[in-house]
């Protein structure tokens, strides 16, 4: 779930409320709060924990809520697995740790450090393009087999999608969402959900059903999209187009900048062809 800011820059409690009821509303299971697309490295652990607050308060008993709290220094990420904890999430996501580079000892010592610091299950979240480490499948599965509530991975090396022992498997990236559930996957942490949310659990249910026909006809209409939000950095496209639907502001904090006028056209294109947004608008 994308973090909304208010015109000083502050993180806007109220439009995170209204982000989690419209996400909720539009078909998600759960959010997640504080993920790479909430700008996480960008808002302190203060700001994380009264968001976390705020999207429980709205909606917590109604669908899962979990709460990012990765980090590349352990200690914090320990620290911040507590307190998400004790603020009430019901699983907590937890990256590979950037810029270090550690080493595959170092990634299995830091997830343990991490899941021992809860009760609550927690999910791997393997992204290499953004942290360089890649978590090789061999030490997922180890870790899963190790660790009693390391329960899922969000797999976002698409290369790699692959069932893994022990383990939840769940697409990170919106073009594999179909994929991942046809190789047996329990669905997706994914970004495309907050503009085309109802259609997309309507491939996760096709599937489960066992259409796969209208699984992969709802999927391919919405190739356009799945596009469209990675014009640029995530989440500079989606928040754009959250501000083109008028459910929250499209406002960022630096390093990330404004979407220009050519990712604008084509984010608002793809809105179109799946009739999110009327001609005229945005």
């Amino acid at each position: 779930m994308i973090t909304p800011f208010d015109e000083g820059g502050g993180v806007d409690l109220a439009a995170g409320r209204r982000v989690a009821r419209f996400l909720t509303e539009s078909g998600s299971h759960g959010l997640v709060v504080n993920g790479t697309t909430g700008e996480s490295p960008t808002t302190d652990d203060q700001e994380k924990l009264d968001l976390l607050g705020a999207v429980i308060d709205e909606v917590g008993d109604e669908v899962t809520v979990i709460a990012g709290s990765g980090s590349n220094d352990t200690a914090h990420s320990v620290e911040l697995t507590q307190a998400v904890t004790s603020a009430g999430a019901d699983a907590v996501l937890a990256v590979t740790p950037y810029y270090n580079n550690p080493n595959p000892a170092g990634v299995r010592a830091h997830f343990q450090a991490v899941a021992g610091a809860t009760d609550l299950p927690l999910i791997l979240y393997n992204i290499p393009s953004r942290s360089v480490v890649n978590i090789e499948p061999d030490l997922m599965a180890e870790l899963a087999a190790s660790v009693d509530n390391i329960a899922a991975v969000k797999q976002a090396n698409s290369d790699q999608l692959q069932p893994i022992d022990g383990l939840d498997l769940l697409a990170g990236n919106d073009d594999v969402f179909l994929r991942c559930l046809e190789l047996g996957g329990t669905g997706g942490i994914l970004v495309a959900s907050h503009v085309v949310g109802n259609q997309m659990r309507a491939v996760f249910d096709a599937v489960g059903e066992g259409d796969a026909d209208r699984a992969r006809e709802i999927d391919e209409g919405l190739r356009g999209v799945y596009g469209a939000m990675g014009v640029t950095t995530n989440p500079i496209p989606v928040k754009t187009a959250m501000g083109m639907l008028g459910v929250a502001s499209s406002r960022l904090r630096l390093p990330l900048v404004d979407a220009d006028e050519d990712q604008r056209a084509a984010i608002r294109t793809a809105l179109e062809g799946v009739g999110a947004l009327a001609a005229s608008a945005g």
